[in-house]
């Protein structure tokens, strides 16, 4: 593991190389809250090392990192359709790739680990499914019954694809809402200064999935307590995710190697959360969640 900068909330670029081992094969990792991470240092890491790059592009559909849309730098990249995201269909995700080779794989994990390949409905597309010998089976084995990999039973419904699709065609509108959200929460916020907010490079352009605050050392109260005020006025808050992974119960007799103080991550975990940005949020609500929190502030 190694640490996170504080003012992007992304993996710290510059501890990643010291960590590579000759095990190390490949990377994956998030655009946290739709900021994209450094692609272009990372992408650098990956070709000096033949590595693989995953990017975790679920908070980012639609985020730029030098003009270009996040998800299409790396071998592989995920996004998720759960109700919170940019756009839904219910539950799921996709996975985008313009590798032939690892789409097959992909599908092949999707669709119980099968090694077949035909669409649903087709047979025989190799024209040789009685003709096949892999593994220890039986020569002739039924190629739809091979199984290559461990798999899974992971394909969306038809409903879900077609509420999907209608979603895509609102996304820019999705996007654009999302970031006057942002930009409207955070001139306000910024003059709060017991909060410190994301300082990013100019080169990145989120498609933002909340506002990030950390509560700093010039706070008369603790991030629990204001937490607590935002409950009590209805407001959604939520943690950055798992915060420092070594300070959860599932991890606390796993050996996990890092050199590092993790003393970023260990802020975030203490001080910082986000609140929404949620399209469907007007000027009344956001104005709601302003003056709630210039309340707890002058009472505390």
């Amino acid at each position: 593991l190694v640490d996170v900068n504080i003012d992007t909330l992304n993996i710290d670029v510059d501890k990643i190389e010291e960590n590579i081992t000759d095990k190390t094969k490949g990377i994956v990792i998030a655009h946290t809250l739709g900021i994209p991470f450094d692609l272009e240092k990372i992408q650098k890491i990956c070709d000096k090392y033949n590595l693989f790059l995953m990017e975790d592009n679920c908070d980012a559909f639609g985020s730029k990192y030098n003009n270009q849309l996040t998800g299409t730098f790396g071998d592989v990249s995920t996004l998720s359709f759960y109700p919170a995201h940019h756009i839904t269909t219910g539950e799921g995700g996709a996975i985008c790739t313009n590798k032939p080779k690892l789409k097959k794989i992909i599908e092949s994990l999707r669709d119980w680990g099968r090694d077949c390949y035909c669409p649903p409905g087709e047979d025989n597309t190799c024209k040789k499914r009685y003709e096949w010998q892999l593994g220890k089976l039986p020569y002739g084995y039924d190629h739809k019954y091979i199984y290559s990999n461990v798999g899974y039973n992971l394909k969306a419904t038809d409903m879900q694809a077609a509420l999907g699709l209608s979603q895509i065609a609102k996304l820019p509108d999705f996007i654009e809402k999302r970031k006057e959200n942002y930009k409207y929460l955070k001139s306000k916020f910024k003059d709060f200064d017991m909060f410190n907010l994301p300082n990013l490079p100019n080169n990145i352009d989120p498609s933002w999935f909340g506002f990030p605050v950390t509560v700093n050392k010039k706070a008369t109260f603790s991030r629990h307590e204001l937490l607590l005020h935002y409950d009590s006025k209805l407001i959604g808050t939520r943690l950055m995710f798992g915060g420092n992974l070594l300070l959860q119960p599932a991890y606390e007799n796993t050996i996990l190697k890092t050199a590092d103080s993790l003393e970023n991550a260990n802020t975030i975990a203490n001080n910082s959360f986000w609140l929404g940005v949620y399209p469907g949020l007007d000027a009344e609500k956001l104005d709601y969640i302003v003056s709630s929190t210039s309340s707890f502030i002058d009472n505390n």
